[in-house]
């Protein structure tokens, strides 16, 4: 192709997390999710917004865009839902005839569809449509993974639910190039099997398999044996297939069906209600077998692909424990997760992979540096000038102060280190399902008090769930036992014995008693099985939180802090500072940072927190996961 500036728009929508992605010449410019812009969670509506904000942060529109591509081929798609149903008739009627009406009116003339939505978005109707373009799902999601990575050859592992019919794929990437070596159909899926234990225990499709993720270390694995005899099939190879006559998902609206509720004597586990040992024990037990299917793969594409590089991308990829596991066990010397690994990373993808394996572009890898990628620290999304912030806290009649970029960390550090909770709105926000150190929550990992204060003053969720640590990376080994860099939080690692403290009654504590236990020198982002989900810091893609953690190590010794996303249960990630304001006023977070600008809550008007505690409560506001 010429030389000059072609751009690509990349899209993924309607069905959750829809997203847009901007490159131009193969390099990543922007992306964000469109939940960010209309604050509904996992939004799968057209990315409207998103699609908005990359062409404005650009510089550009639409008609000045050679190409848009969809991360998926739909027609695909409906070839297996209608091959799905005929195979399971009359089973699945009432689903089916749920589906048909939406996938006859919007799904199945996706094309024209999209076609609608872009024109509207160009500043003169008349002007010529960019031409548009279709990917396969998994290419899409081994896109994603391959060309933002720092190799220029390595294997590629898809796993998520389901895409048109693949659920599993292993691709070469090598260059420019992806060429698909194998894949594992519907409705086999380690997605959603899962997925299927994420609701039977309580938690919510999509959305609750962290949850899930988090509750398995409470538990220990007791149904492990028998969800390899009864449920899946699993080979040495980390090939499987399942039982089917367990699960309602191929055709029904639920995910499992009554022989799946016999077999683990009784039903699905009420939402909110009481997390009984038996779901602690199932979780635990799901977590394993995922483990060791995923373990299998890895090893088993060391062994017939001689590859040392490994790249991973779908929802399967963001279950950080087994890509923990999988970085310590398996041959693999190094591994690349697309930090967006789910379904809105397949916008980017699709957009790379249209660059690089359809129009055949050369490819350059990123400069070498540990923790560098072409993702550019996924720090992707819109940003706020000190002026912008300012506009809109005068409107507000809000009490601030700025801080010069010398004081703000140490100003900060020292709120940290007295106890205080701190909102990090810094930069551009983050794309992905990951605070990094753009829209945080920040907290002293030292203080005890501090995952319980998190989590039911701050984030309202459930007590049980774990946070995860920012470190700086020089430091990552003298309080974490992990292999490279970790810059997305996509791996969990053990808390270094040196640090650790074994409490008495640890042997004898069980389920949530757990919680009270302080197990090493660090025990707000200790788990209770010793681990935490690492993120290491790097100057060169964050360098205004690196200065925090700096100033934070020179202030109190310690270079970790707690690390969570900015945000409620429930709702997305804060996008603007109007979000961020609205959560720092009806929660206890005790300072908020936007940009250099610094407000304390104790300063602030005591008749506006009130108003804003009374107009909605988060309980009302959003529903609950």
């Amino acid at each position: 192709m010429p030389s000059s500036k072609h751009y690509i728009l990349g899209i993924s929508a309607f069905y959750h997390d829809s997203a847009a992605a901007l490159i131009c010449n193969g390099d990543i410019l922007y992306a964000a999710q469109e939940e960010r812009f209309t604050r509904k969670k996992h939004d799968e509506s057209f990315p409207e917004n998103a699609i908005k904000f990359c062409l404005q942060s650009a510089g550009i529109n639409l008609s000045q865009v050679s190409d848009v591509v969809f991360y998926d081929k739909p027609i695909l798609k409906f070839e297996r839902l209608l091959e799905t149903y005929l195979a399971y008739a009359p089973f699945g009627f009432r689903s089916f005839i749920k589906a048909m009406p939406l996938w006859l009116k919007e799904k199945l003339y996706l094309k024209k569809l999209l076609r609608q939505e872009l024109r509207a978005l160009l500043p003169d109707k008349n002007e010529k449509l960019p031409r548009l373009n279709f990917s396969l799902h998994h290419q899409s999601h081994a896109a994603s993974a391959f060309f933002p990575s720092p190799y220029q050859k390595a294997a590629v592992l898809c796993i998520d639910g389901v895409g048109e019919w693949a659920t599993t794929t292993l691709w070469q990437g090598d260059g420019n190039t992806l060429t698909p070596l194998w894949e594992i159909n519907f409705p086999h899926s380690l997605g959603l099997l899962y997925s299927a234990f994420t609701q039977y225990c309580g938690f919510k499709v999509n959305s609750g398999e962290y949850k899930l993720m988090g509750l398995a270390p409470y538990g220990k694995p007791h149904y492990r044996d028998l969800i390899l005899e009864r449920v899946i099939d699993l080979k040495p190879d980390g090939s499987f297939k399942l039982n089917m006559d367990l699960f309602d998902f191929a055709v029904g609206l639920t995910m499992t069906n009554r022989r799946f509720h016999k077999l683990f004597d009784g039903p699905p586990r009420e939402p909110e209600s009481e997390i009984s040992q038996k779901y602690m024990d199932l979780a635990a037990s799901i977590q394993a077998v995922t483990e060791e299917a995923v373990l299998g793969m890895v090893k088993h594409i060391h062994d017939n692909t001689g590859n040392n590089a490994l790249c991973l991308a779908g929802g399967v990829a963001l279950n950080c424990v087994a890509n923990g596991r999988l970085l310590r066990e398996s041959p693999i010397k190094d591994v690349w997760i697309q930090p967006a690994a789910g379904d809105a990373g397949g916008s980017l993808g699709a957009a790379l992979a249209l660059w690089y394996d359809h129009y055949g572009n050369a490819r350059q890898t990123p400069e070498v540096k540990p923790g560098f990628d072409g993702m550019r620290g996924s720090f992707l999304g819109p940003q706020f000038t000190n002026a912008e912030v300012s506009t809109y806290l005068d409107t507000i009649d809000a009490n601030y102060s700025h801080y010069t970029e010398e004081d703000l960390g140490d100003y900060i550090a020292q709120m940290l280190d007295e106890g205080n909770v701190v909102g990090w709105f810094q930069g551009a926000m983050e794309f992905g399902p990951r605070a990094l150190g753009g829209r945080s929550i920040l907290g002293d990992a030292r203080n005890p008090e501090m995952q319980k204060i998190m989590n039911l003053k701050i984030k309202y969720r459930e007590s049980f769930r774990p946070f995860a640590p920012s470190v700086l990376a020089d430091s990552v080994g003298k309080y974490f036992d992990i292999k490279g860099p970790s810059p997305y939080m996509l791996l969990v690692a053990e808390v270094a014995k040196s640090i650790r403290i074994a409490p008495q009654e640890m042997d004898a504590a069980e389920g949530f008693e757990r919680l009270s236990q302080v197990r090493s020198l660090l025990p707000a982002i200790t788990h209770v099985n010793d681990t935490a989900r690492v993120q290491t810091v790097y100057e060169h893609t964050n360098p205004r939180y690196f200065k925090l953690l700096k100033a934070f190590e020179k202030r109190t010794g310690c270079s970790v802090l707690i690390n969570t996303s900015f945000n409620v249960r429930g709702e997305p990630i804060v996008n603007t500072p109007e979000d961020a304001w609205r959560c720092f006023m009806r929660t206890e977070m005790d300072i908020l940072v936007l940009e250099n600008k610094v407000l304390v809550k104790n300063q602030q008007n005591k008749d506006l927190i009130a108003r804003w505690k009374e107009e909605t409560s988060w309980q009302q506001d959003f529903e609950l996961d």
